[in-house]
């Protein structure tokens, strides 16, 4: 009987031993430029709560990153910046769409350097003769930049700040092009700029038609499923919320 019990007890254990292992291994993470910061510390939050676990992190625009997963780039998770993007994933078959949540918000601004002289209050302010540069994320292909291009549009300015836009590739780019003075004022997320505090101002929050929401959702062809469902649903516990929030993220 004793025997018989124990031989119960390590099948018991080699079968959790076979799950644990089953679920460990890399995910791919391919996600927006502004998610740098957070995502590296919770990735390195993800691999201490599951050993043998890795999480590689891949950032740039959206856009850019839709356009690997359509050329067949190995990747199990998706987070875009913005729903437009998500939903071509989703249409092109390339998402499971069960798996698809909104896990972060955030807001757009305007800022400029640090030691600016420029009185900015409004996006009228930027057409004066004295705002000579703007950093603009490119709209067909980087969120930040969609949002302040249709912030514009809806000001009736878009024409008079697009003839000062230095185009940038990502959110993060026009985040260095500002604190580095190379231009007078960026529109970058709130998170972007509160982890160059001392380098760059905000001088007000671009009012938006609808809320910045973070789409993530798990890639169907993943060749890590079920490493890729965790980390999404990692994502929305306790302790991944409290990284995210550090960094300015607030919840959907």
């Amino acid at each position: 009987m004793r025997l018989t019990s124990l031989a119960r007890m390590l099948g018991a254990a080699l079968l959790t031993t076979v799950a644990t292992s089953a679920m460990a291994g890399e995910v791919v993470v391919s996600a927006a430029a502004s998610l740098t910061n957070a995502f590296k510390d919770a990735a390195q939050s993800y691999e201490a709560q599951y050993p043998g676990s890795k999480v590689s992190l891949n950032f740039a625009a959206s856009g850019v990153l839709l356009q690997q997963i359509v050329k067949g780039a190995p990747v199990d998770v998706f987070a875009s910046a913005d729903q437009e993007t998500m939903d071509t994933a989703q249409k092109q078959g390339l998402v499971l769409p069960a798996e698809r949540h909104d896990f972060v918000s955030n807001s757009l601004v305007l800022i400029v350097p640090s030691d600016s002289k420029l009185a900015i209050k409004n996006l009228h302010d930027l057409t004066r003769k004295s705002v000579t540069r703007v950093a603009l994320a490119n709209p067909a292909s980087v969120p930040v930049g969609r949002y302040a291009q249709g912030a514009l549009k809806k000001a009736k300015l878009w024409d008079g700040v697009q003839a000062k836009a230095i185009g940038t590739q990502n959110v993060r780019q026009s985040l260095d092009y500002v604190a580095r003075g190379e231009v007078d004022a960026g529109f970058v997320y709130a998170t972007d700029a509160a982890i160059m505090q001392d380098k760059v101002k905000v001088v007000f929050e671009v009012p938006l038609d609808a809320p910045v929401l973070y789409p993530i959702a798990t890639i169907k062809d993943s060749a890590n499923a079920l490493e890729a469902k965790r980390f999404v649903g990692y994502l929305r516990t306790k302790p991944a919320q409290a990284i995210l929030a550090k960094y300015g993220f607030k919840k959907p």
